[in-house]
């Protein structure tokens, strides 16, 4: 069963998704409490996961360090603030799920969370260009909000980073995992070495497809098998600006196959602006045309592609773009777990091994979902919950 036949599934006998709130009784080994008083744990990654693993184990007064290979944090939250005059989310951007995620991931009583967000409307503009015509409807129903002047990354920048940012040690890439005795030991590139009693994996999948990191022992044969068999997909980004408005709220070419999506989209909607911004979202196999191009050439071959979509020269209202290709990130390579993913092999993704190593992140859940931030929090939260007892 994929994901879409599961929440298909749910949705035709009326019953919800399940939380990832029971992580100890889902998975195969029983998982030793860390011990506050003496104990540490290791984290590899400062995306949503890493950074909501630290989050929590500061709550737990559990010490931890968090090794982040880039020079930054949020991973692929990843936006810009000099594009235009509100954030350009260049990676996450939409909210899947209630709102109430973000007390839950903040999880503290005492904090007000003031994260304004945007429903869109079931009358915005929907169209679907195929045979050569657009077609112009009416949205409908549609649940994902917008963030208002803000993004996820801005999020985590003001609730969760404060709290982690002194225990975050970048530029530190990961060569080595050695869980064969008492403690892990970990080396990086640059010859450094960190010990601590456990380990959170947070890495993008396809770091551990490409073997960037060598184990001592070698992770289960069940585990490998299904880090190789699942599909990251490939996905890339791009913003155009326009002096006129031309296009209707979203907008794709051709159906949605279960090979990846396509989506144009208006990046500006409910923004305070008055700058027209076109976002361009595909991930999957329709993404391939356009990760294959950069610079002029990008440019180029999109506004090829709407002034045949709109049936007018389009070029005319260009001013800039900006380009996201997740690809080309030398420690991400990809988007996100394919939408059509086996859930039998995601669970085996966030099997914990040896009592040892545990990993969390948007690929690393439940099997009931997976691909967005909020999968990655709730992974990265219910590893902590396993790992407080």
């Amino acid at each position: 069963m994929t994901k879409r036949d599961f929440i298909k599934m749910a949705g035709m006998l009326g019953i919800g998704l399940p939380l990832q709130t029971t992580l100890v009784s889902c998975r195969k080994e029983t998982i030793t409490p860390v011990d506050p008083n003496s104990e540490s744990v290791l984290i590899i990654g400062a995306g949503a996961a890493g950074l909501t693993a630290g989050y929590h184990l500061a709550q737990q007064g559990i010490n931890f360090q968090i090794l982040e290979a880039s020079s930054t944090y949020g991973g692929r939250m990843k936006r810009t603030n000099t594009f235009a005059d509100f954030p350009i989310p260049l990676g996450a951007e939409w909210l899947h799920v209630s709102e109430s995620v973000f007390s839950e991931i903040v999880n503290d009583n005492s904090v007000q969370v003031n994260q304004e967000m945007i429903p869109y409307s079931p009358q915005d503009s929907y169209g679907m260009f195929q045979n050569g015509v657009l077609e112009i409807d009416t949205l409908g129903s549609y649940s994902d909000l917008k963030f208002k002047n803000s993004t996820w990354f801005d999020f985590y920048d003001q609730y969760i980073v404060p709290t982690v940012l002194p225990n975050i040690k970048f530029n530190t890439v990961v060569s080595s995992i050695n869980y064969e005795g008492s403690s892990i030991e970990i080396q990086t590139t640059d010859g450094q070495n960190f010990s601590g009693d456990k380990l959170v994996l947070t890495v993008p999948l396809k770091i551990l497809q490409d073997s960037d990191i060598d184990f001592t022992p070698a992770l289960p044969t069940g585990k490998m098998n299904a880090i190789n068999d699942v599909v990251m997909w490939p996905g890339i980004k791009v913003f155009i600006e326009f002096s006129e408005k031309f296009y209707p709220t979203f907008f794709r070419l051709g159906n949605t196959s279960n090979n990846g999506n396509l989506e144009y989209y208006d990046a500006s909607y409910g923004q305070n602006t008055t700058r027209h911004i076109l976002g361009l979202f595909t991930v999957g196999d329709p993404s391939e045309r356009y990760i294959s191009r950069t610079g002029e050439d990008l440019k180029n071959y999109i506004l090829n592609e709407l002034n045949e979509v709109f049936s007018s020269d389009v070029s005319q209202y260009y001013i800039q773009h900006i380009e996201q290709n997740w690809v080309n990130e030398p420690f991400i390579r990809g988007a996100y777990l394919r939408d059509n993913e086996n859930w039998n092999r995601v669970q085996t993704l966030s099997d914990p091994v040896d009592d040892k190593i545990f990993f969390a992140g948007e690929a690393y859940t439940q099997g009931n979902d997976w691909g967005s931030v909020h999968d990655a929090a709730r992974s990265a939260k219910s590893t902590v919950e396993a790992l407080v007892g």
